[in-house]
C-alpha cells in the first residue's frame, strides 16, 4: 500500500528503512508490558500488529484513516480496527483496557492534555499506557504535521499530572544510528540555510506541508544514495532501549494507573 506522506514511513521503500526500524522498535520494547485487553491508538498500517496480537488477550486498533482500516480489516480478519477521530474516545468505557499504546502519535494531538486524560479513564486500575514521541533536541527541523514535540521534562510534566506513576525512558542508537542521524543532520542543513528568514517557524504548517514533503522526500533519497548499503542494514536492534530519557532519539514512556 502507498504511504500518505513522510509521516508515515513505509517498510517497503529502502529510503525509509532506518525510520521504519525506528519505529518497529517500540513495538518490539514494549512487549514485556503488553498483557489482557489491548488498545493501540494510531495504529498506522499495522506495523506492529503480528508483534502484539499475540501477548494480548483482545486487541482493538484505531485510526484516523480510513482506508488503512480497511486495508488492515482485509488483511487481519477477525481482529477489531476502527476509524476515530480523537481525542475524545467516544464509545469506549472507563476502565476498559489493561494496556494501551500509541506511538508518535501525541505530537498529532492538539489538546495533549485531554489525550492522555482519556487514556487514564479507559485503563483498568493497575493498567499501563505505553508512548512514544520524538525527542526535540535531536529532532533536525520543524515538523509541519506535529502540533508539538517534547523534551524528557516536558513529557515527564505532562504525564505526571495525570497518572500515578511514569517510567521514562528512550529509544536510543548505536554508533551506526547516530552516524546516519549525524549524516542527515548535514544534509538537512544545507537545505535549511537557504530559509536565511526562518520561514519554517514562522509560517502556518499548512503552507509547509507540501515543500516540507517533497525536500524530506529528496533528502532521504540522497542519504540513500551517500549512506548506500549502511541504511539499508540497519535494523530495530541497532535502536536500544535507554533509561536515560535525554539520550533517545524517540522518548519511551510507561505510564501506570493505581
Amino acid at each position: 500500500m502507498a504511504t500518505y506522506t513522510t509521516e508515515i514511513a513505509s517498510d517497503k521503500l529502502i529510503s525509509d528503512n532506518p525510520i521504519h526500524q525506528r519505529l518497529l522498535k517500540a513495538y518490539i520494547a514494549a512487549k514485556p508490558w503488553v498483557s489482557g485487553d489491548l488498545l493501540e491508538v494510531g495504529c498506522g498500517e499495522g506495523r506492529g500488529v503480528e508483534e502484539l496480537l499475540p501477548l494480548a488477550k483482545s486487541y482493538v486498533g484505531l485510526d484516523k484513516i480510513g482506508e488503512v482500516i480497511s486495508m488492515l480489516q482485509a488483511k487481519f480478519p477477525g481482529v477489531d480496527f476502527r476509524q476515530a477521530i480523537i481525542p475524545p474516545f467516544v464509545g469506549f468505557a472507563d476502565r476498559s483496557f489493561d494496556t494501551i499504546v500509541s506511538f508518535q502519535v501525541i505530537e498529532h494531538i492538539a489538546n495533549d492534555r485531554l489525550f492522555l486524560q482519556e487514556i487514564y479513564r479507559m485503563l483498568k486500575p493497575g493498567g499501563k499506557a505505553i508512548i512514544s514521541t520524538p525527542n526535540i533536541n535531536h529532532t533536525l527541523s520543524r515538523n509541519p504535521w506535529h502540533e508539538r514535540e517534547y523534551t524528557p521534562q516536558q513529557l515527564i510534566d505532562l504525564a505526571s499530572s495525570i497518572f500515578d506513576r511514569v517510567e521514562a525512558m528512550g529509544v536510543g542508537g548505536n554508533p551506526k544510528v547516530w552516524d546516519y542521524h549525524e549524516a542527515n543532520r548535514k544534509s538537512v542543513n544545507k537545505i535549511m540555510r537557504f530559509d536565511i528568514f526562518d520561514l519554517q517557524h514562522k509560517l502556518p504548517a499548512s503552507v509547509l506541508r507540501m515543500p516540507y514533503e517533497i525536500l524530506n522526500r529528496f533528502n532521504r533519497n540522497k542519504l540513500h544514495k551517500q549512506q548506500g548499503n549502511s541504511v539499508v542494514e540497519i535494523t530495530h536492534e541497532d535502536f536500544p532501549l535507554v533509561d536515560n530519557p535525554a539520550e533517545g532519539l524517540d522518548l519511551f514512556y510507561v505510564l501506570w494507573k493505581k
